[in-house]
């Protein structure tokens, strides 16, 4: 077998997400304990009890998809001691798997994410970005169709390149629902705008950019135990000079997910575990790769189900 692990975004969390996994496996305990200490409020509580109109806040909802990651893939390797070929993360996922390859620190990664978040949450006044997602249009679709709603003060942009027929733009709010009408118009399917607080990876994310070089600058990077496919170039990158870069241009440019996965297949992976709260990239990988497995850690049971399904697999 050759396995990859594979680290979710923002949107796959929910008020109860981890405190299964805590409860279960004193390794994932600790990071969360790790976590509460780091930023010096309980994350925690926040991610095992809610309310998630606080885990929905942008600056909160990073470090605690993080977290809730780093807690799975823990609980996950103190009972198997399997080593990925590769990993990738989708969006913020990108820095649970820069953890998960030892490149940052669990501190400074969820301490990073947290001013991400806010950084990004602070760089566009509320209402002025959209995000939407277009269903049944390919990418040079996409592309036609956000540059006929631009104009010289309102762009739209493809953002998430998540799977066939599901790309996701992003944008100021006027040239996001033009491109939306547009798309409509010419057959895309259940388009509909999304309940973001911000058009994440457009432009419009610049100052969140500007905010994020400073961290990073200070933040140190440790040599990667294996390579993370990097979402902006869909590459993998083993080189530890190369992660703050790519970090950096992640943040306006776009999510280059479905490419990501072929790159996983190119290299000949046959297995993947998803680690976190919800399944939405096993979702994905259905309409990008069927043939790629996907398995998912994100409680106790699906944990210890995972690891005997990879024992079995293993076996065979």
């Amino acid at each position: 077998m050759k396995i990859a692990f594979l680290f979710p975004g923002q949107g796959s969390q929910k008020p109860g997400m981890g405190a299964d996994l805590a409860h279960e496996f004193p390794a994932a305990r600790r990071v969360f304990e790790e976590a509460d200490e780091a930023l010096g409020f309980a994350l925690s509580r926040m991610c095992f009890e809610g309310p998630e109109e606080d885990l929905r806040l942008t600056a909160n909802t990073q470090p605690a998809t993080l977290a809730t990651s780093i807690a799975a893939l823990r609980a996950f390797q103190s009972e198997c001691s399997i080593t990925p070929e590769l990993a990738a993360g989708h969006s913020l996922g990108e820095y649970s798997a820069l953890v998960a390859a030892g490149a940052l620190t669990l501190g400074n990664a969820l301490r990073a994410v947290r001013e991400r978040g806010r950084l990004m949450q602070a760089a566009c006044p509320p209402g002025r970005g959209a995000m939407a997602a277009l269903i049944g249009l390919d990418l040079a679709a996409v592309q036609e169709v956000c540059a006929e709603a631009s104009t010289d003060g309102e762009i739209a942009v493809a953002a998430n390149l998540n799977a066939p027929g599901q790309i996701v733009i992003s944008g100021d709010a006027g040239a996001v629902r033009r491109a939306l009408e547009t798309a409509k118009a010419r057959g895309a399917g259940a388009s509909v705008e999304l309940k973001v607080s911000a058009p994440f990876h457009s432009p419009l994310m610049r100052p969140a950019r500007n905010g994020m070089e400073p961290i990073l600058d200070r933040l140190p990077i440790g040599p990667l135990s294996f390579g993370v496919i990097a979402n902006v170039t869909a590459e993998i990158n083993r080189d530890a000079a190369r992660v703050k870069p790519l970090l950096l241009e992640q943040i306006t440019g776009s999510v280059r997910w479905q490419e990501s996965m072929a790159t996983l297949a190119a290299a000949h992976i046959t297995e993947t575990i998803e680690f976190g709260a919800g399944r939405v990239l096993a979702g994905l990988m259905r309409r990008i790769n069927r043939n790629l497995k996907v398995r998912s850690a994100e409680d106790a049971a699906s944990v210890h189900a995972t690891i005997q399904a990879l024992a079995g697999a293993a076996g065979e």
